[in-house]
């Protein structure tokens, strides 16, 4: 596997250039080839997405990534997910992820994910998980499933916590993304309300292509406010 560097910048520069873009696609595709995943983050880069995690949950995700850095450079930040342990972190970042993403909060992750210069993102639900995953060096906090609380509790979390950058997954969408920004979002974890089973399964890429230039356009709209 090849030994990628980090986002021009190294960590600091990937973590901007996640938040300038506002989104990270979330490719969990069951049964789907490394081929269809890279093909899938060309499209969505494409249209505007240019950040993806491919979590590890899809099979061959490990030989996707390092493609997909091969193939598609730095035209993309290609990450990895469902990250529950430091070797899943460490084989990942050997294959290339240029950031780590868990739906968890585990300190072995974190300092596995520093210690290569890549930022991660870990889960948090509580208040208690979130500040304690913030203060042990997340980029961001993933908190999950964000759907069971909506953007309100966004806002009641950066109420006395403002220096929180949260990225919620589960329950963003066409109709919700605009009230989660508005809440306080740092950047958007969008999965199969983006990276729709269909569309990868039919290889439909300028459908997933266009399904993302909506989301961004949310995205530039809501920052232009």
């Amino acid at each position: 596997m090849t030994s990628a560097l980090p986002a021009p910048g190294g960590r600091e520069g990937a973590i901007a250039r996640m938040e300038a873009s506002g989104l990270i696609a979330v490719i969990r595709v069951p049964g789907g080839e490394p081929d269809r995943l890279v093909r899938a983050c060309a499209a969505l880069r494409d249209g505007g997405v240019d950040v993806a995690e491919i979590t590890m949950t899809s099979p061959g995700a490990l030989e996707a990534i390092e493609r997909a850095r091969g193939e598609l450079g730095d035209t993309a930040l290609i990450g990895v997910g469902s990250v529950l342990d430091a070797e899943t972190a460490r084989a990942a970042i050997g294959a290339g992820a240029q950031f780590v993403i868990s739906p968890v909060l585990s300190h072995e992750v974190i300092a596995t994910a520093h210690r290569y210069g890549r930022p991660v993102i870990p889960g948090g639900m509580t208040p208690t998980e979130i500040i304690s995953a913030w203060q042990a060096g997340a980029a961001m906090v993933k908190v999950f499933p964000a759907n069971h609380f909506g953007p309100q509790f966004f806002k009641d979390l950066r109420g006395p916590m403002p220096q929180l950058k949260l990225t919620p997954t589960g329950g963003v969408n066409l109709d919700t993304a605009a009230e989660w920004l508005r809440a306080g979002a740092a950047c958007l974890g969008v999965g199969s309300a983006l990276v729709k089973r269909d569309l990868i399964e039919n290889e439909d890429w300028t459908g997933l292509s266009e399904l993302a230039g909506r989301f961004a356009e949310i995205v530039r709209t809501e920052r232009d406010r």
